[in-house]
């Protein structure tokens, strides 16, 4: 039997119409979507009506790239707006050198209509180039009619100084000149609203305005950056990249590649000058960007993407263990005065060594000092690592680590090393003198400890007594604690509390103005007297 032929006929003509009216649907959906996103929407339609119907099986595709297709203008705003970057009305500060990625951040400004003014540093590295790339920018302002602030540095000078490597000299002397900028920028702001204050509210300013930084640092910067770090060496936060925000810091470029930067000021007519140092190896960026990232392209081509969605990923995976971190911290950490009181036993309990450092580096110590912690929990009481950048100690006293500033005034724990002479706490100084016995006659007093000096051992801990103290009285031969002592002594509370003791290796020498501990006292054997006065 032969095939029903109104059967095919009517097989192919709803083929037909399924395929015409999902034709139809897909030009409308196309036509929207251009109208949506698109700044020139008369323009796009006329070349919608002259392009091809779509290919049904195409339609997909056409959404999946519609990110690649929309302008970078409409990317940057959103960008701005979906990270909540910075309001219209802020001031913005344009960081500007006057290579192509500099330019384009001052075109989409000026496009997307923020106000803005430029600052630009001149590190005096390339001689008549430098000079060439100043009058550039200070071009740049007459275009667009704003005012341009310029810096001259002394890179080299202050690298040698410092011991820095020129990138780093140059990076410091940049951003503490953008942090001035702001502060300044921030007083005038505030005095502005302040004098407004006094006048007419219609002239007031808006006392919401911020001031912000902008670089034009984008993703092939965030993506060498990344591996510079991970081949440096770096913890998780290393894996994230260059932060879009940080402090008074904003990265609008971030999210977008070179290639659509170029593009742009193509497309715009762009001038802007070349950098020749860019294309030195003996930078370690540059050996990154010209070499090493292009060899590896050869066997991953979509290397470039794929470490942006890391840096994504590393990112996420920060913000987790920020909060577990701090919840930690939180746990651990007592804050009394200028000191941060860490219970040793519960901190090792937790055998991670990523923990010491987030507690510790904030003070300005460093992940090789994770090892020196480790072995203080071994120490006698009064042992202390010194932080290389900071004033800040970790003292081991008892059973905890005490964060301290060194010889802070407001410290209720002070380490004292052997040849000081003088220590200052928040309620008194005290002086420390040695003297051979035949030459002294020691005097009684209250304000004085006389005590065997070789009896000594160092260093000694300045601190207020705590629940618990014990010390042997002088002329007694059984200890005693210092609570019992005080009632003894007839102190009221509050005396009690302004009471301080210093302390050896978990031996009390002296109650501070009041009485030494008698396995120090002066002997017929003593040869050297440590004599420790109390000035107010």
């Amino acid at each position: 039997m032969s095939p029903c032929p109104q059967r095919g006929n009517l097989g192919r003509s709803n083929q037909c119409v399924a395929m015409k009216a999902v034709s139809r649907k897909s030009r409308r959906l196309r036509r929207i979507f251009f109208d949506v996103v698109c700044e020139d929407q008369r323009h796009l339609r006329e070349k919608i009506q002259n392009t091809p119907p779509l290919d049904v099986n195409n339609t997909f595709c056409f959404f999946a790239l519609s990110d690649k297709n929309m302008s970078l203008l409409h990317r940057f705003k959103e960008f701005i707006q979906q990270k909540n970057l910075f309001h219209p009305k802020d001031q913005l500060l344009l960081a500007v050198s006057g290579g192509v990625d500099s330019v384009v951040l001052c075109e989409l400004c000026k496009q997307a209509g923020y106000n803005f003014i430029i600052v630009h540093c001149n590190f005096q590295l390339r001689g008549k180039e430098s000079e060439r790339d100043q009058e550039f920018v200070m071009s740049l302002g007459d275009k667009y009619k704003v005012d341009v602030l310029v810096k001259e540095f002394d890179t080299e000078r202050y690298a040698r100084e410092n011991k820095k490597g020129i990138q780093e000299a140059a990076r410091d002397l940049r951003y503490e000149w953008f942090r001035e900028i702001v502060s300044r920028q921030t007083s005038n702001v505030k005095r502005q609203n302040e004098d407004s204050a006094h006048g007419s509210r219609l002239t007031a300013h808006d006392s919401s305005i911020s001031t912000h930084v902008l670089t034009a640092h984008h993703a092939d910067d965030n993506i060498e950056t990344l591996m510079m770090n991970f081949f440096r060496g770096t913890g998780l936060h290393g894996l994230g990249g260059i932060p879009v925000t940080h402090q008074h810091i904003r990265r609008p470029l971030l999210p977008f590649w070179k290639e659509d930067i170029i593009q742009f000021a193509k497309e715009n007519n762009l001038d802007f000058v070349e950098d020749s140092s860019n294309l030195s190896t003996k930078y370690t960026r540059n050996l990154f960007r010209n070499e090493i990232i292009p060899l590896i392209s050869k066997v991953y081509p979509q290397v470039k993407t794929n470490l942006q969605d890391n840096i994504s990923r590393f990112s996420e995976i920060q913000k987790l263990y920020r909060v577990s971190i701090d919840r930690i911290k939180k746990k651990l950490c007592t804050t009394k005065n200028d000191e941060i009181h860490i219970p040793v036993k519960q901190l090792m309990s937790y055998q991670n060594k990523a923990l010491i450092f987030e507690i510790i580096a904030e003070y300005g110590f460093t992940e090789r000092q994770v090892d020196e912690v480790i072995k203080l929990t071994d120490a006698e009481s009064g042992k202390f690592i010194q932080s290389p950048s900071t004033s800040h100690r970790i003292i081991k006293f008892r059973n905890w680590f005490i964060i301290s500033k060194d010889q802070s005034p407001e410290a209720e724990t002070i380490v004292i090393e052997e040849g000081v002479s003088n220590v200052q706490c928040s309620m008194f100084n005290v002086q420390f003198s040695t003297f051979e016995t035949s030459n002294l006659k020691p005097q009684t007093s209250n304000l004085i400890a006389w005590v065997d000096a070789n009896e000594i051992t160092y260093p000694l801990v300045l601190r207020k007594w705590k629940q618990g103290d014990y010390f042997y009285p002088f002329g007694m031969k059984k200890k005693k604690k210092l609570a019992r002592f005080f009632i003894d002594q007839k102190l009221s509370k509050t005396e009690r509390e302004k009471a301080w003791v210093i302390e050896m290796n978990k031996k009390i020498v002296w109650v501070v103005g009041m009485r030494i501990d008698d396995r120090f006292r002066i002997t017929e054997k003593t040869k050297r007297i440590l004599k420790i006065a109390l000035l107010s």
